[in-house]
């Protein structure tokens, strides 16, 4: 599952590169790259470890929905369809989490509480994680890809605004 889309951002509100808007953000381009750059390790790494690929688009996908940010979620959606695990993404979209033990459903917890309840995190959540297997890197990569979430909607709603303002 790779994605061909050269900035996730611009894709999903139709900015062109050359706009003012677009010239603008590459003036930073070291910004633009670590953005871009986070997105992939976190979202689409060569090696993803004991974190697989629809995995980590299904926890993309609940934290869009959480966020409320649809066409993330629309994007984090179409990367999980293509993983060919539908039954992933129904559950992604259910809240609160579904109970039970299984892997899936306790990811999805953990993922909730950090996006949500950050403080309630404790060291059974993250032996929870351990007993399926996530290493220490695995459960850092999961959290960092529940907190870029909220910066990518952050920064989708930043463009969106600059989008919408007149050219001095």
């Amino acid at each position: 599952m790779t994605s061909t889309i050269p900035d996730l951002a611009e894709h999903l509100l139709g900015l062109d590169a050359t706009s003012p808007l677009g010239q603008l953000r590459r003036q930073r381009a070291e910004i633009l790259g670590h953005e871009e750059g986070t997105y992939r390790a976190l979202v689409l790494p060569e090696d993803p470890g004991g974190v697989s690929l629809a995995e980590r688009a299904a926890l993309a996908l609940r934290g869009a929905l959480i966020e409320r940010e649809l066409p993330l979620a629309a994007h984090y959606r179409a990367l999980l369809a293509a993983t060919g695990e539908a039954a992933v993404i129904a559950t992604a979209e259910i809240f609160p989490a579904p109970a039970g033990e299984d892997r899936l459903a306790v990811l999805f917890r953990y993922a909730d509480m950090v996006a949500e309840r950050p403080a309630d995190c404790g060291q059974a959540d993250i032996d929870r994680l351990t007993g399926f297997g996530l290493t220490p890197q695995d459960i850092v990569a999961v959290t960092q890809l529940v907190a870029f979430i909220p910066y990518q909607t952050r920064l989708l709603a930043g463009l969106r605004q600059l989008q919408q303002e007149p050219a001095a």
